[in-house]
C-alpha cells in the first residue's frame, strides 16, 4: 500500500499543493512553521478522518476559506483508488471514492497509516484519554466497522450524561425519599417525575451496556494481540530488555477488573452483564456527580516496565522508547493482519531522539513499503532512510530528485488541484 499522489486545497497553510509520491522513503525538509507537517497531516486525515494534532476539523481549513479538499491516489496490490474528502466546518463533510459520492466512514480502510510524532510522548506521560484513543484508532485501522461502534458509544455516553444532569433533582436520594424537588418544579409530581427519570435511565443503561460491551471486548482482544509485538519493539528500539508490558484497567467491579488486568478477555455477554451490575452499584454516585462513571470511556491502559508503571517512573528516554514501541507494535500488527504495509509517517520524530534511538528506529522501518519523513534539516534523518527529498518553504513544495536537484515546484497557487 502506498500513496502515489497527494493534492490539497485550502488545507491549513496551503491554497493548493500537489505532491507526487513513490514507494520507499520520501523526506519533506523545512524549518518549523513552513507547512511540512500539514502535508503528512493530510495523508493521515485521508486514512482516519481525523488529525493527530487537533480534535476538531475547523483548524484544518485555511483561514478565510469555506472548505478544504484533500485528495489522494492510493495504490494497493496494483489497483489505484482515488480518495477525496471535503472538510466544511459546521456542516457534514463529504467524501468520494473514484469520484463517486460515499459516506465519509466508507473511505476508512482504503488507506492505512501509522504515524510517529512528538505528541506520542503523551501516550506514556499523558492522560488516559490519549491511550484510549490510541487503542480505538488502531481498532478502526484494523477493522473499519469499529468506527461506527465507537461513534454510537460516544453518543450513548453523551445522552446518558445529559440525563443524569437534567434529572438530578428527581433521581437524588433525597428526591426518592420524598424530599422537595428543585425550585420552580412544584407543579410537577415528584414521584411521577422520579419514576419517569429512572425508567429513562434504565433504557440508557441498557444501551451503554450493549455497545460498551462490544467496544470493551474489542479493546481487550486488541491489547492481547498487541502485547507480544510491543515487548519485541521496545527491546529493539531501546537496545535492551526492560520487560515492557501493557494491561487494561477497567471501571467494572473489582473482581472482574482484576481478571481483565491479568490479561483475561471475558465474552461479550459477561461484559454486558458486568456493565449493568456496576452501573447499578454506582448509580447514587453518578446521580450526585451528574456524570457516567462506568464504561470504556472511564478505562485506562497501564504501561509498565517490569513491576513499575512507566508513567511517573520511566526516564525521558525510556518513555520515548515506550511510545515508539507502541507505534511499531501497531505497524507490525497491521502488517501481519492485512498482509501489506500501512504507510509509515515519521513527523519530526528524529529531532526528539538520541543518536542510538534514531539509528535503531530507522533500521526497523527501512523495509516498509512507503515511509514519509518530515525534518527541519536533512542531517536529522539517518542514512538508513535515504531517499527522495522535497523542500517545503512557506507552503510551497519544491520537488527534488534523488540527487537533491530541483525538478519543479508545486504549492501556494490559487486553483483547486484536480
Amino acid at each position: 500500500m502506498h500513496v502515489r499522489h497527494l493534492s490539497v486545497a485550502d488545507f491549513r497553510s496551503y491554497t493548493s499543493a500537489e505532491l507526487p509520491l513513490t514507494p520507499g522513503v520520501t523526506t519533506l525538509v523545512g524549518l518549523n512553521g513552513q507547512g511540512k507537517t500539514n502535508l503528512v497531516e493530510a495523508v493521515g486525515y485521508l486514512a482516519s478522518l481525523a488529525s493527530h494534532r487537533v480534535a476538531t476539523d475547523a483548524p484544518l481549513v485555511r483561514f478565510g476559506a469555506e472548505r478544504a479538499v484533500v485528495r489522494g491516489a492510493v495504490v494497493r496490490e496494483g489497483r489505484e483508488t482515488m480518495v477525496e474528502l471535503e472538510i466544511t466546518p459546521g456542516r457534514a463533510n463529504r467524501a468520494r471514492l473514484n469520484r463517486s459520492p460515499v459516506r465519509p466512514r466508507e473511505v476508512l480502510g482504503t488507506l492505512r497509516t501509522v504515524l510517529f510524532a512528538p505528541e506520542d510522548l503523551a501516550l506514556v506521560k499523558g492522560d488516559p484519554g490519549e491511550r484510549r484513543r490510541f487503542l480505538d484508532d488502531l481498532l478502526v485501522a484494523r477493522q473499519p466497522r469499529w468506527a461506527g461502534v465507537r461513534q454510537e458509544y460516544d453518543r450513548v455516553v453523551k445522552q446518558r450524561s445529559a440525563l443524569l444532569k437534567s434529572a438530578q433533582p428527581y433521581l437524588s436520594r433525597r428526591a426518592r425519599r420524598g424530599g422537595r424537588a428543585r425550585p420552580g418544579s412544584e407543579s410537577l409530581d415528584p414521584a411521577s417525575e422520579t419514576a419517569s427519570a429512572l425508567h429513562t435511565l434504565s433504557v440508557w443503561d441498557a444501551q451503554l451496556a450493549g455497545v460498551g460491551a462490544q467496544l470493551l471486548y474489542a479493546r481487550l482482544r486488541l491489547l492481547r494481540d498487541l502485547g507480544p509485538y510491543l515487548g519485541k519493539a521496545y527491546d529493539e528500539v531501546s537496545n535492551g530488555q526492560s520487560d515492557a508490558r501493557v494491561a487494561y484497567r477497567s471501571s467494572l467491579r473489582e473482581a472482574t477488573a482484576a481478571r481483565i488486568a491479568a490479561g483475561e478477555v471475558p465474552e461479550v455477554a459477561e461484559l454486558h452483564d458486568e456493565l449493568l451490575a456496576t452501573l447499578a452499584e454506582v448509580r447514587d454516585q453518578e446521580v450526585e456527580r451528574g456524570v457516567c462513571l462506568v464504561g470504556p470511556h472511564r478505562d485506562d491502559v497501564v504501561l509498565s516496565l517490569g513491576e513499575l508503571p512507566a508513567k511517573g517512573y520511566a526516564s525521558h528516554g525510556e518513555s520515548w522508547s515506550f511510545a515508539l514501541g507502541l507505534r511499531l507494535a501497531a505497524f507490525q500488527l497491521l502488517r501481519t493482519d492485512l498482509g501489506d504495509d500501512p504507510v509509515l509517517v515519521l513527523d519530526d520524530v528524529f529531532a526528539e531522539l538520541d543518536a542510538g534511538r534514531r539509528e535503531r528506529l530507522a533500521a526497523m522501518v527501512a523495509d516498509a513499503e512507503q515511509v514519509l519523513v518530515t525534518a527541519a534539516v536533512p542531517e536529522d534523518v539517518p542514512a538508513a532512510l535515504a531517499g527522495r527529498t522535497h523542500r517545503v518553504t512557506l507552503g510551497a513544495v519544491e520537488v527534488a530528485g534523488d540527487d537533491g536537484t530541483d525538478e519543479g515546484a508545486s504549492g501556494a497557487g490559487t486553483d483547486t488541484p484536480t
